[in-house]
C-alpha cells in the first residue's frame, strides 16, 4: 500500500534526485516536495515533474513551524535532507548554517511529532566524525566512531543528527538517521568541486584545486544514496544510524586529473590555491551495518565509469547549468509553480 513522503529539501541536489526515484521506483508513493528555495534550490531540476499528480511542491521554510503543521498531517513519513550545506559558506557565516540545520531540523520534529509521523529520517554526513589520517587507510568511520566534527557546517549537521537521535529516546520517536560520504551525479548545484571544474574546463577556466589536494574523500553516486535512504525508510531499526558509502576513495588531486583528461585538457589548468581553513585530511565510510541489516551497497559509484556518465551529464547539460548560474531558473518556478504555496 502507498504512503505519501515528505521530502524536505528536495529541490536541491541530493533532494530532487531522491524525488526522482521516488516517482520512478515506487509507484504506489507520492511525494511532497517542501523546499526553500534558497540560492541553491532549483525545481528546474525536475522539471519533466511539472504536472505527476504524485508530485506535489510546497514552497516553505523549515523553521516556519505554523506552516509546517498545515502539511505535517498529509504525510505519513519524512525524509529530513533540507540543510545548508556548503562548508566554505559555512566558515564565511556560520549562523545561517546553525540557524537552518539545527532550529529547522528542530522545527521539522516538532511537528512531526504533534502530527504522529510514522518515521521521521534524518539525512546526515559523514563529516560529524572528523577526519581520518592520510596515512592509515585502515581506519574508516563507523557508526560507533565518536562525532568530532571541525567545520561550522559539520557541527550544525552533527546538531541535527543528535537531535533526531534524542527525539527518537526522549519522546519515542520512530526515528532513523543516515551518514553519507560525498555524493556525485546530476544536478548538482555548481559551487561544489565536480561541477565547477567540469564547467570551468569546459570554459577554458582554471580549476582551483585546494593545497596540494591529497585530501581523500569517499564518492558515493547520488542514486545508490537515494537508494539507500529509501531502504533505511523502510527497514531500518528506529533509532539507529546508517553509513552510507560508495567503496571509492580518490584524493582531491586524483578526482581533478580525471577530470582534466575527461575534459580534453592537460595538468597547466590546475591553479593551487590557498587551502580550505581547518580542511579535513581524509573521509572513508564502512558501510558494513546497512550491507549486513537491510542488504544495501552501492551498485553505481565505481569510477571510472559513474565519472564519466557524469560529467558527460555536465557536458550535455550545459543550459541547466548557465540557468543555475545565472538565476534563470528562477523563471521556471514563476512559470510553472506561481500557485503552489
Amino acid at each position: 500500500m502507498g504512503q505519501t513522503i515528505l521530502v524536505t529539501g528536495g529541490a536541491g541536489f541530493i533532494g530532487s534526485n531522491l524525488v526522482r526515484y521516488i516517482l520512478e521506483h515506487r509507484p504506489d508513493d507520492r511525494v511532497i516536495n517542501l523546499d526553500g528555495l534558497t540560492y541553491a534550490g532549483n525545481l528546474e531540476s525536475l522539471a519533466e515533474f511539472v504536472d505527476e499528480p504524485r508530485h506535489e511542491f510546497v514552497h516553505c521554510d523549515i523553521n516556519d513551524g505554523a506552516k509546517l503543521d498545515e502539511i505535517m498531517p498529509k504525510a505519513d513519513v519524512v525524509l529530513h535532507l533540507a540543510a545548508e550545506s556548503h562548508v566554505d559558506r559555512s566558515i564565511h557565516d556560520p549562523s545561517l548554517f546553525l540557524n537552518t540545520n539545527i532550529i529547522g531540523t528542530q522545527c521539522m520534529l516538532d511537528s512531526a511529532k504533534r502530527h504522529n509521523i510514522k518515521r521521521f529520517v534524518y539525512v546526515s554526513t559523514d563529516e560529524v566524525y572528523g577526519e581520518l589520517p592520510l596515512d592509515d587507510k585502515s581506519q574508516l568511520f563507523t557508526e560507533s566512531t565518536p562525532l568530532a566534527p571541525n567545520s561550522p557546517y559539520a557541527v550544525s549537521k552533527t546538531g541535527g543528527d543528535m537531535l533526531a537521535r534524542a527525539y527518537h529516546h526522549t519522546y519515542g520517536m520512530n526515528i532513523g538517521i543516515t551518514r553519507c560520504s560525498n555524493n556525485f551525479g546530476p544536478y548538482q548545484f555548481p559551487e561544489k568541486v565536480i561541477p565547477l571544474f567540469v564547467n570551468n574546463l569546459i570554459e577554458g577556466k582554471k580549476v582551483p584545486l585546494y593545497g596540494d589536494g591529497r585530501n581523500i574523500r569517499d564518492w558515493l553516486h547520488v542514486l545508490d544514496h537515494c537508494e539507500a535512504i529509501c531502504r533505511v525508510l523502510d527497514d531500518g531499526k528506529p533509532g539507529e544510524a546508517y553509513n552510507i558509502g560508495g567503496n571509492n576513495e580518490r584524493s582531491n588531486l586524483e578526482l581533478t586529473k580525471m577530470l582534466i583528461d575527461l575534459c580534453g585538457r592537460d595538468e597547466t589548468f590546475i591553479e593551487h590555491v590557498p587551502d580550505r581553513l581547518g580542511h579535513d585530511m581524509r573521509y572513508a565510510i564502512d558501510a558494513t551495518k546497512i550491507r549486513d541489516e537491510l542488504g544495501w551497497e552501492p551498485t553505481r559509484s565505481a569510477w571510472p565509469q559513474a565519472l564519466e556518465e557524469t560529467v558527460q551529464w555536465y557536458k550535455d547539460n550545459l543550459e541547466w547549468s548557465d540557468h543555475v548560474r545565472t538565476g534563470e531558473y528562477r523563471r521556471f518556478m514563476d512559470q510553472n509553480y506561481t500557485n503552489q504555496g
